[in-house]
């Protein structure tokens, strides 16, 4: 099991690089024990979408992960602050989520086809 993000999406949820208390927190909810599966339309064959909550010196947080059921990997799609118009309902139910859902789906398929995704690691 790995846990991804592709270039885009760290650069839209993170900017430059995703700091040391980001990448944990990340780390820590990589976890489908700790998740929360969610609904989604349109997604790839053999994947779910798993919800984490997340507390963070930054505030209460969101992530949502893209799971590839048979090899065990996530990717990343969100990393919002509770507030946030994504972070605050991700749910199928929230316009806004699905329009950014379905945006982050696109990103992530471009850039694994571009071989754009880093693997997300514990610092050293």
């Amino acid at each position: 099991m790995g846990l991804f993000i592709s270039e885009r999406i760290r650069k839209q949820e993170f900017g430059k690089r995703i700091s040391a208390a980001d990448k944990e927190a990340l780390l820590y909810g990589a976890r489908p024990e700790l998740a929360q599966s969610i609904a989604g339309r349109d997604l790839p064959k053999g994947t779910r979408l798993l919800k984490v909550y997340a507390t963070t010196k930054k505030g209460p947080r969101r992530i949502l992960y893209l799971l590839v059921v048979e090899e065990g990997d996530l990717f990343v799609l969100f990393y919002r602050d509770k507030k946030d118009r994504v972070g605050e309902n991700m749910s199928p139910k929230n316009p806004t989520f699905r329009a950014e859902l379905n945006k982050h789906l696109d990103l992530l398929r471009e850039d694994i086809l571009k071989n754009l995704v880093e693997e997300i690691l514990p610092e050293s």
